[in-house]
């Protein structure tokens, strides 16, 4: 997979979730992409929403092994080692967490995420 497959795949997943929450604006969802994680309902169920299209989450629970899976199918070589390393740190970010009515998980998830990897990827 490329660079610019990677990005493109992002840019489909993001056109599907952002009509879905309106008081998500173009502005926070370009923050959120460059590691600007707002800690609020829609932000963090717009989170959510890329999150199971990724497979990572799923009712509020991280799916390490889909994860794992969708990562060395959606992300360039050069990437892999670093996410591979964060995710597996991450593995437990959403235990005790739920996901009504505030998609708490999801910020969760990618707060952790965002702290482990260094070259930090969101669509």
């Amino acid at each position: 997979v490329t660079e610019e497959q990677m990005r493109s795949a992002g840019k489909l997943m993001r056109d599907v979730c952002l009509p879905k929450y309106p008081k998500v604006t173009l502005e926070v969802a370009d923050g959120i992409q460059k590691g600007d994680i707002p800690n609020s309902k829609d932000s963090n169920c717009y989170i959510n929403c890329i999150l199971e299209m990724m497979q990572a989450i799923k009712k509020g629970k991280f799916q390490l092994d889909a994860t794992l899976k969708q990562m060395d199918l959606m992300l360039p070589d050069n990437y892999k080692e670093e996410y591979r390393r964060g995710i597996n740190l991450c593995k437990d970010a959403t235990v005790g967490l739920k996901n009504a009515p505030n998609c708490d998980p999801a910020h969760a998830l990618l707060s952790c995420l965002k702290g482990n990897i260094k070259v930090f990827l969101f669509p």
